[in-house]
């Protein structure tokens, strides 16, 4: 099998947009994990992607921003929200690279219960904040429901210098065109498209997190190996197709 290589600037591949949406002022964290640890947590039909052997957990904060369907307008209120999710790596049989996530917290439970109803993805609703001050953001979780209801998690980093030329591990982590899910006795991989990511370094200040626990994955142990920022970028998603599974 081969996998498809990690490209920062994919042509779109899907002829239509079902939906369509902007994710702005988004710090990503992450750290290492064993593959062998993540393999149980990924849909029937993939496995752990890796680089140079490891795989990696992610806590992403970011504004969801303009949320619409198709060609339409954003849904108003409804479709801007605060969200942090938590996330892995994946490839499935036809080398298909992407993102597998474990929650997702949101400020709005109308989005919540859809994301939950149409494509069983872990959206959870909780009460959230993203303050910037200059160059540092803060971004504050507390989950309401369905549970564990209080968990909470804030992250503090301070945005650095712009990436003229991303590492590897950068792209890795960053130019993800898809996710896997599991739903309704099928595994689907739902595609996006966005232009490249401007990308800046960024200093974690802060971080008392209770999410990637709660996500059922080991706490985060000592630094993290990569704290990026990005202002944001507009994104399409075409229909799903599922996974072809052996046998």
């Amino acid at each position: 099998m081969d996998i498809e290589p990690v490209d920062d600037a994919p042509r779109r591949t899907f002829p239509r947009t079902i939906l369509r949406q902007r994710w702005e002022d988004l710090t990503f964290l992450h750290w290492a994990v064993a593959p062998e640890l993540v393999a149980p947590l990924l849909p029937a039909g993939t496995r752990p992607d890796t680089l140079d052997g490891v795989s990696f957990v992610g806590l992403i904060g970011f504004r969801m921003v303009g949320l619409g369907f198709g060609r339409g307008p954003g849904v108003p209120y409804f479709g801007t929200f605060a969200e942090t999710n938590v996330r892995l790596y994946s490839v499935d049989d036809t080398g298909r690279r992407a993102v597998v996530f474990r929650s997702l917290d949101a400020s709005r439970l109308v989005p919540v219960l859809v994301a939950q109803a149409t494509l069983r993805l872990p959206y959870l609703w909780s009460s959230m904040r993203l303050d910037r001050d200059g160059d540092r953001l803060t971004y504050r979780c507390r989950r309401r429901w369905p549970g564990p209801a209080g968990t909470t998690s804030r992250m503090e980093v301070r945005v650095g210098e712009g990436i003229a030329d991303p590492t590897p591990l950068d792209h890795f982590l960053t130019a993800r065109w898809g996710l896997h899910t599991r739903a309704y006795g099928r595994t689907l991989h739902l595609p996006n498209w966005h232009p490249r990511w401007p990308l800046y370094r960024a200093e974690l200040l802060r971080l008392d997190d209770e999410l990637v626990a709660a996500a059922g994955l080991p706490a985060p142990v000592g630094p993290p190996v990569s704290v990026l920022y990005s202002p944001g970028v507009g994104v399409r998603f075409g229909p799903p197709v599922t996974v072809r599974q052996p046998g």
